[in-house]
Protein backbone atom coordinates (compact mmCIF):
# COMPACT_ATOMS: atom_id res chain seq x y z
CA UNK A 1 0.00 0.00 0.00
CA UNK A 2 1.25 3.40 -0.84
CA UNK A 3 1.15 6.57 1.70
CA UNK A 4 -2.23 7.33 -0.22
CA UNK A 5 -3.87 4.11 1.00
CA UNK A 6 -3.72 3.26 -2.88
CA UNK A 7 -2.79 -0.61 -2.74
CA UNK A 8 -2.41 -0.89 -6.97
CA UNK A 9 -4.89 -3.79 -7.07
CA UNK A 10 -6.53 -4.25 -9.84
CA UNK A 11 -9.66 -5.15 -10.60
CA UNK A 12 -10.92 -8.53 -10.98
CA UNK A 13 -14.10 -10.79 -11.49
CA UNK A 14 -16.58 -10.54 -8.65
CA UNK A 15 -14.83 -6.99 -7.55
CA UNK A 16 -16.81 -3.64 -7.41
CA UNK A 17 -15.62 -0.56 -9.22
CA UNK A 18 -16.72 3.01 -10.04
CA UNK A 19 -15.17 5.77 -9.68
CA UNK A 20 -14.75 6.78 -6.20
CA UNK A 21 -15.73 3.71 -4.62
CA UNK A 22 -13.49 0.21 -5.94
CA UNK A 23 -14.26 -3.49 -3.72
CA UNK A 24 -10.96 -5.48 -4.27
CA UNK A 25 -9.70 -8.65 -3.36
CA UNK A 26 -7.61 -6.59 -1.01
CA UNK A 27 -10.38 -4.13 0.41
CA UNK A 28 -12.51 -1.33 -0.25
CA UNK A 29 -10.76 2.32 -1.20
CA UNK A 30 -12.53 5.47 -0.89
CA UNK A 31 -11.30 7.52 -3.80
CA UNK A 32 -11.01 11.33 -2.24
CA UNK A 33 -11.59 10.18 1.12
CA UNK A 34 -8.57 12.30 2.28
CA UNK A 35 -9.46 14.78 -0.93
CA UNK A 36 -7.61 15.93 -2.46
CA UNK A 37 -4.54 13.99 -1.16
CA UNK A 38 -5.82 10.34 -0.96
CA UNK A 39 -8.04 7.29 -0.60
CA UNK A 40 -8.93 5.22 1.91
CA UNK A 41 -8.00 1.57 2.05
CA UNK A 42 -10.36 -0.47 4.57
CA UNK A 43 -9.92 -4.26 4.83
CA UNK A 44 -12.52 -6.45 4.81
CA UNK A 45 -11.79 -7.96 8.07
CA UNK A 46 -11.90 -4.45 9.62
CA UNK A 47 -15.99 -3.91 8.54
CA UNK A 48 -18.00 -4.89 11.48
CA UNK A 49 -21.23 -3.55 10.06
CA UNK A 50 -22.95 -2.14 6.54
CA UNK A 51 -26.46 -0.12 7.22
CA UNK A 52 -27.74 0.66 3.75
CA UNK A 53 -29.65 4.45 4.22
CA UNK A 54 -31.89 7.00 2.34
CA UNK A 55 -29.76 10.18 1.53
CA UNK A 56 -32.06 13.36 2.39
CA UNK A 57 -30.80 16.95 1.91
CA UNK A 58 -29.58 17.51 5.51
CA UNK A 59 -28.96 13.57 5.82
CA UNK A 60 -25.85 12.84 2.97
CA UNK A 61 -27.64 13.84 -0.18
CA UNK A 62 -26.22 17.92 -0.28
CA UNK A 63 -22.58 16.50 1.44
CA UNK A 64 -19.79 16.34 -1.14
CA UNK A 65 -17.09 15.68 1.13
CA UNK A 66 -16.27 16.16 4.64
CA UNK A 67 -19.08 16.28 7.61
CA UNK A 68 -20.98 18.76 9.74
CA UNK A 69 -21.27 15.49 12.07
CA UNK A 70 -18.01 14.24 13.62
CA UNK A 71 -19.35 10.54 13.78
CA UNK A 72 -19.65 10.30 9.98
CA UNK A 73 -16.78 11.12 6.95
CA UNK A 74 -18.22 11.15 3.61
CA UNK A 75 -15.74 10.17 0.41
CA UNK A 76 -15.70 13.01 -1.78
CA UNK A 77 -18.38 12.46 -4.41
CA UNK A 78 -19.54 15.50 -6.79
CA UNK A 79 -22.08 12.92 -8.04
CA UNK A 80 -24.12 12.80 -4.21
CA UNK A 81 -26.64 15.21 -4.74
CA UNK A 82 -28.15 13.01 -7.77
CA UNK A 83 -28.22 9.62 -5.66
CA UNK A 84 -30.79 8.47 -2.97
CA UNK A 85 -28.30 5.68 -1.26
CA UNK A 86 -25.78 5.34 0.32
CA UNK A 87 -23.72 3.04 2.93
CA UNK A 88 -22.61 3.89 6.83
CA UNK A 89 -19.46 1.69 7.04
CA UNK A 90 -18.46 0.41 10.77
CA UNK A 91 -15.32 0.30 11.43
CA UNK A 92 -15.52 -0.38 15.01
CA UNK A 93 -13.95 3.27 15.46
CA UNK A 94 -15.76 6.80 16.49
CA UNK A 95 -15.88 7.53 12.86
CA UNK A 96 -17.74 6.22 10.23
CA UNK A 97 -17.22 6.41 6.46
CA UNK A 98 -20.54 7.64 4.49
CA UNK A 99 -19.88 5.84 1.24
CA UNK A 100 -22.36 6.43 -2.13
CA UNK A 101 -21.38 4.29 -4.52
CA UNK A 102 -22.96 3.79 -8.17
CA UNK A 103 -24.21 0.89 -8.07
CA UNK A 104 -26.09 0.46 -4.70
CA UNK A 105 -26.66 -3.35 -4.53
CA UNK A 106 -23.54 -5.02 -6.54
CA UNK A 107 -21.43 -2.80 -3.66
CA UNK A 108 -23.67 -4.29 -1.06
CA UNK A 109 -23.51 -7.70 -2.17
CA UNK A 110 -19.52 -7.68 -2.39
CA UNK A 111 -19.02 -6.11 0.75
CA UNK A 112 -21.60 -8.38 2.66
CA UNK A 113 -19.84 -11.53 0.97
CA UNK A 114 -15.71 -10.48 0.99
CA UNK A 115 -16.51 -9.41 4.94
CA UNK A 116 -18.21 -11.98 6.19
CA UNK A 117 -21.55 -10.09 7.41
CA UNK A 118 -24.04 -11.81 5.98
CA UNK A 119 -27.24 -11.40 4.02
CA UNK A 120 -28.81 -7.77 4.67
CA UNK A 121 -30.85 -7.63 7.07
CA UNK A 122 -34.85 -7.27 7.20
CA UNK A 123 -36.27 -3.97 7.19
CA UNK A 124 -34.87 -2.09 4.28
CA UNK A 125 -32.68 1.15 4.57
CA UNK A 126 -33.15 3.76 7.59
CA UNK A 127 -32.44 7.30 7.55
CA UNK A 128 -28.86 8.61 6.83
CA UNK A 129 -27.71 10.21 9.27
CA UNK A 130 -26.80 14.51 9.84
CA UNK A 131 -23.37 14.91 7.46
Amino acid sequence: MDEEGDTGAAPGPGDYVDLRVRCTGDGIELVGYYFPWGSKHIRYEDVHGLRRVDLGAARGRTRIWGTANPGYWANFDPGRPRKSTGFVVDLGRRVKPLVTPDDPDDFEAVVRARSGLGPVPPGGPSRAPIV
